[in-house]
């Protein structure tokens, strides 16, 4: 399994130096960095021997960019619920229960876990944890839940270090990645808007299913037969009407 750190718009190149020695700390490897700003002497100094690290990161536009292939995408909170027009809860995994889940998927073998960390100050939007699977939130303490950055990149990569994957007897078959599932889930829109489902409703429900299907850990071809269900019911409704 390979493990992606990927930071969303950091505001500090401290941060971005302190959480490359906590990468290299845990023997991982892939850091994303979502529009971060210049890199220079702080972070390089903050990274000391994690030099390596820093300088392997892969800079990107946008997160779409950076989870791409991955089979699971959890984004971190210090929240437990999410605030749109409504309030919005939404499950949460600890760094512990994250890991045990991982261990309990052998077709995550071979596949990408990416986790997002939010910016300094607002951590991750609204919409951007809309885009993950599994919400991770680190037990702290009500009177001060908010995290330094990198420690908690190092609480949550210190849980998912040791992991070891279930093996099983037999052929493994792949999880589906970010774009298969983006595929059904606009397909999964595009159906609600079908059958004239409640427009103020809409984002709550389409919202609910991500995350169940997100944790359902969806095979390539479970999304191919859920998709082609749902044009079967297109079908049929078009039937119907005409």
């Amino acid at each position: 399994m390979e493990l992606r750190t990927i930071l969303v718009e950091p505001k500090s190149e401290e941060n971005i130096g302190a959480v490359a020695r906590v990468i290299k700390n845990f023997g991982c490897s892939g850091f994303y960095l979502v529009n971060p700003p210049d890199i220079g002497v702080k972070a390089m100094s903050v990274a000391s021997h994690a030099y390596d690290v820093l300088k392997a990161c892969e800079i990107v536009g946008s997160i779409e960019e950076a989870i791409e292939n991955s089979v699971i995408v959890a984004g971190t909170t210090s929240k437990h619920g999410i605030s749109a027009n409504k309030h919005i809860r939404m499950p949460f995994f600890s760094p512990r229960q994250l890991k045990e889940k991982v261990e309990g998927i052998g077709a995550c073998k071979n596949g990408t876990l990416s986790i997002l960390f939010g910016r300094e100050d607002t951590g991750l939007k609204n919409e951007e944890l809309m885009l993950c699977d599994i919400v991770v939130c680190i037990p702290t303490s009500l009177a001060y839940p908010v995290m330094n950055l990198s420690h908690a990149v190092a609480v949550v990569l210190y849980e998912l270090s040791e992991v070891r994957t279930t093996s099983t007897s037999g052929p493994q078959q792949k999880l589906a990645n970010v774009a298969d599932k983006e595929r059904l889930f606009v397909h999964l829109k595009t159906f609600l808007d079908e059958i004239g489902y409640r427009e103020q409703k809409k984002e709550k429900t389409l919202l609910m299913l991500r995350r169940i299907l997100g944790r359902a850990e969806l095979t390539g071809r479970e999304v191919r037969t859920l998709r082609g269900i749902l044009r079967k019911a297109e079908w049929k409704i078009g039937d119907v009407r005409s």
